[in-house]
């Protein structure tokens, strides 16, 4: 087994055809076909179906290309590595984000972080959880900036801190005129919600106690694509959604005035920088996690917390 094998089996999966393949790969055809049969041989696993047409790999074989995937990953990265054992950060970082976060989080730490490394090529993609857990146990990308705890025993996670979240009501909403409300006094039928795929949209489940595909409650008459588009309707149609803080600070003096603050204890989500086990570049994971602290507004969220699960 080698390497190079490794690269063609990669190849194939990406393109389902050994012909295109071979031809980026710029080797021909026979010579792929046969490293491959080789590697297939040595392994004792058939890795394509090659009655399909296109090209497909076996059920064994989607497996083998997953882990080849992550061992040609870490191979490239070994000159990363090794660059930033002798102090200097450079090569690149694949990072995935959650929308309900990127517009927030992101300004505040993106300039001065690139600034500080300038070769570092930092690459960010927003993606729902779901997608990001996935991209980082394929090792298409290198973090991901999400609410945890995810529950995988595959992936290591790195507080960064914890995110209230607060009620944004229309100011014609009956909600008691008390300081601070009871998740418990929130009309579920006037509620606002991410749509499905948001990891925010679970835990306001949580928070609520609301019944996940019930079509006899109406809370799900409105749902959205983003945390603006909800404010908005709040805004326009009355209603009530929930919001984290890092949301608020962008609020006008007007709209201010419908955030009310949950009774303890505060209902939050966790933030965290999220790896692959075993993630080699300590130094980097390092110096972004003091970066996006640093850059993070005076705020203390209170010791008596409920920090809401991610998995309705």
């Amino acid at each position: 087994m080698n390497f190079q094998q490794l690269e063609y089996i990669i190849a194939v999966d990406k393109y389902r055809h050994f012909a295109k393949a071979a031809d980026k790969s710029f080797v021909t055809q026979p010579t792929l076909s046969m490293m491959i049969q080789k590697l297939e041989s040595e392994l004792g696993i058939k890795i394509f179906d090659r009655t399909r047409q296109p090209v497909v790999p076996t059920k064994d074989g989607e497996e083998v290309i997953r882990r080849a995937k992550l061992i040609v990953a870490e191979a490239s990265r070994l000159k990363e590595f090794a660059d930033e054992l002798k102090g200097e950060i450079s090569g690149e970082v694949h990072i995935g984000v959650i929308p309900t976060l990127a517009p927030y989080l992101l300004p505040r730490f993106l300039a001065s972080f690139s600034a500080k490394y300038p070769n570092l090529r930092i690459y960010i993609k927003e993606m729902i959880t779901d997608d990001i857990i996935r991209h980082l146990n394929h090792g298409d990308i290198d973090m991901g900036l999400l609410a945890t705890p995810l529950h995988h025993s595959s992936l290591e996670e790195h507080h960064l801190f914890f995110e209230e979240f607060f009620a944004y009501a229309s100011q014609e909403e009956k909600l008691p005129k008390k300081k601070y409300l009871l998740p418990a006094q929130i009309d579920t039928e006037r509620l606002l919600l991410l749509e499905e795929g948001h990891c925010m949209r679970s835990q306001i489940f949580n928070l609520c106690a609301l019944r996940r595909a019930d079509d006899s409650a109406s809370n799900l008459h409105y749902e959205a694509g983003s945390i603006e588009t909800l404010i908005n309707l709040v805004d326009r149609n009355q209603g009530i959604t929930i919001v984290p803080h890092l949301a608020t600070l962008h609020l006008s003096t007007t709209q201010l005035k419908n955030i009310r603050e949950f009774a303890k204890p505060k209902p939050v989500r966790e933030i965290s920088i999220v790896v692959q086990k075993g993630f080699p570049r300590k130094k980097i994971l390092e110096f972004l996690r003091k970066e996006i602290v640093n850059g993070l507004p005076t705020y203390h969220s209170s010791p008596d917390r409920n920090v809401l699960d991610i998995v309705a």
